[in-house]
């Protein structure tokens, strides 16, 4: 057996990880059922044999690389618990952006969203939370990714939120909303990250587009403004050499007011428009 502290000195092994020390702490919390405090409090305490032999399995998968959402079948959003499993994108933090945009652009109290390529649902979600008055659409095609967001509704109880199949809007009931949100894919095939970290393990649909990485986008463009109500907001997340492309993409097809929003690494990560209708 070993002990916490012991444990946690195993993090030197995790090389190829950026944040070695709270993976181990995550994967603790998540197999004794403590918090990270409590882990800070007893560095003393020793697994039982069966609980170290399950961390052993977990700190193997996750020296393979496996990501520690797919470890823990969890991750945090907007401070929100989402289950995470392979069938579509874990939740990154750099995706909050897009959140914080539409609340700033948008503080009515009440008003209809779409967010197209839900995923876990993270970003409708994260809004329905802050906006219980709003009325949110998610969709997207895959439908593990629909049963898993409607999972999360279900479990965070948010009964202003309704999830549905649709290949981007293809399934999309003729209306207009006055915000619509995507994290489409937005990868190039050849990009040599898509052999690095976490995104080995994630769905190559939900990451790769066309035309270098730009033909989802060019298609959401190019459709939302049949949904999108006068003055209406269309906001995408992209890729952080990508701003101007989409910005440009938007201001070619109609849509004025034109910006984008910086991540937490100070690259620019969301753009978005003004639909004047």
């Amino acid at each position: 057996m070993a002990s916490v502290k012991e444990n946690l000195l195993r993090a030197a092994e995790l090389t190829e990880s950026d944040s070695p020390r709270l993976d181990l702490e995550v994967l603790l919390c998540h197999l004794l059922g403590k918090s990270r405090a409590w882990l800070y409090t007893w560095p003393e305490h020793e697994l039982e044999p069966e609980q170290q032999a399950a961390f052993d399995r977990l700190f193997e998968r996750r020296i393979a690389g496996e990501p520690v959402a797919h470890l823990t079948g969890n991750r945090e959003f907007w401070s929100l618990p989402l289950k995470v499993n392979r069938s579509t994108l874990i939740p990154r933090p750099d995706t909050e952006v897009l959140v914080e945009a539409v609340l700033e652009l948008r503080p009515q109290e009440s008003l209809r969203a779409l967010d197209l390529g839900t995923g876990t649902g993270a970003i409708a979600l994260a809004l329905a939370t802050e906006k219980p008055h709003w009325q949110l659409l998610a969709v997207d095609k895959m439908p593990a990714a629909v049963a898993l967001a409607e999972e999360n509704r279900q479990q965070l109880g948010l009964a202003n939120v309704q999830v549905r199949q649709s290949d981007w809007f293809d399934g999309v009931p003729p209306q207009h909303f006055d915000v619509i949100v995507s994290n489409p894919p937005y990868i190039d095939a050849q990009d040599p990250h898509l052999r690095e970290g976490d995104v080995r393990f994630e769905p190559r649909s939900a990451l790769v587009a066309d035309e270098q990485g730009l033909a989802d986008i060019r298609q959401i463009a190019a459709q939302a403004r049949s949904y999108l109500a006068a003055d209406g907001l269309l906001l995408v997340e992209h890729g952080w050499q990508q701003a101007d492309a989409v910005a440009e993409l938007l201001g070619t097809r109609g849509f004025e007011q034109v910006q984008s929003w910086r991540d937490l690494g100070g690259q620019q990560r969301v753009t978005g428009g003004q639909w004047r209708g």
